[in-house]
């Protein structure tokens, strides 16, 4: 089982560490948000959700780990109040839902296992999933339910780009999710999450694929994690390409093109780096319209998903402008310059 931290939203993993300038009123308050703390026990569990069981990672590694996922749990902090103020509930029965979902039909003493490695209970799965689902519905609420496409809008884009839809060649419509090990300069996924190291990257696409084999959306995926700031916010989406542009293609990539059937997932890795690989179709040369089957729902997800992107950009970065916070594990980071703070290699406090 290997899930990150369940948060739908899309902001830069940046240092956050605006507020005022007053000690956090105890060592293990890492940050707080609008008067609420966020302490080290919950980011030491959102860490231990995210990482390996007995993963080797050095303490640089994992404090930026734990730097981002700080920065994440700032914004749902964030969203979380927004529910509060919308009158957004999550109810029991959508919890036990997501937890079986989590668990993927992993038998349930497998699953305790898995768990207890981690040194997590169901109630901290429950309750972490109950905050994901709240932040998920404001986004929702805010978001997504306000972007619309027109009929209109689709003839408009197939009638400016048809030149794109007139194949000279056989070509394959392709999607990917991009995993890599360093750190990305620019990342347009939801969740804002990046593999930082070799270790973290393998990890990331492991989880991707048992999510893929359990059935979960390629598109949906490739929103929330592939740290391919072009296609990310296109669901993966790379159109079609030409079979002459493929045989052009590393032999890797070829291949996991060539040799799969339309609705297929391959992994292809090359330098340390992932990628996944689903062909969505085949298509033969000629000129397409609107009227042949995926063309017009391909127009529309691709207008509506950029759409969604950009609007849900905004409305977080508005949202955390507007927010008081103050990230204390930020400013001990940089007092340190850059090496993990000696605070972090202590103990939490006990009770904490």
């Amino acid at each position: 089982m290997m899930k990150t931290l369940c948060v739908s939203v899309l902001l830069c993993l940046s240092v956050a560490c605006s507020g005022g300038t007053s000690a956090p009123s105890s060592p293990d308050v890492w940050a707080v948000v609008d008067g609420h703390e966020i302490r080290r026990d919950a980011v030491e569990k959102a860490y231990r959700r995210a990482a390996p069981p007995n993963a080797a990672a050095s303490e640089e590694e994992k404090t930026t780990a734990k730097l981002g996922l700080l920065n994440e749990m700032i914004v749902q902090e964030i969203l979380v109040a927004k529910a509060a103020a919308l009158s957004i509930q999550v109810s029991d029965n959508d919890v036990d839902n997501a937890y079986l979902e989590r668990k993927k039909n992993m038998p349930e003493d497998a699953f305790q296992k898995e768990l207890n490695m981690r040194g997590l209970s169901t109630e901290d799965m429950k309750s972490g999933l109950r905050r994901e689902l709240l932040a998920d519905k404001v986004v929702e609420r805010e978001v997504t339910s306000k972007v619309a496409v027109t009929d209109q809008e689709v003839a408009d884009y197939f009638n400016s780009h048809k030149a794109q839809f007139n194949l000279a060649e056989p070509a394959y419509h392709i999607a990917q999710i991009v995993v890599t090990p360093v750190q990305e300069p620019q990342l347009a996924n939801r969740k804002g999450h990046d593999a930082t190291s070799q270790q973290a990257a393998d990890a990331k696409v492991q989880m991707l694929m048992t999510q893929l084999q359990g059935g979960a959306d390629f598109e949906q995926l490739a929103m929330d994690y592939s740290e391919d700031p072009q296609t990310a916010p296109r669901g993966g989406d790379l159109g079609f390409v030409p079979l002459s542009q493929l045989n052009q293609a590393p032999p890797l990539l070829r291949d996991a093109v060539l040799k799969t059937n339309p609705g297929s997932v391959s992994r292809v890795s090359s330098g340390g780096a992932h990628s996944l690989v689903l062909v969505v179709a085949k298509e033969e040369a000629g000129q397409r319209d609107l009227s042949m089957p995926g063309v017009k729902d391909g127009i529309m997800t691709n207008i509506r998903n950029q759409r969604t992107a950009l609007l849900r950009n905004a409305y977080l970065t508005a949202a955390r402008a507007d927010a008081t916070v103050t990230n204390y594990l930020a400013r001990q980071i940089v007092q340190s310059t850059g090496k993990p703070p000696a605070s972090l290699l202590l103990p939490p406090a006990p009770g904490k």
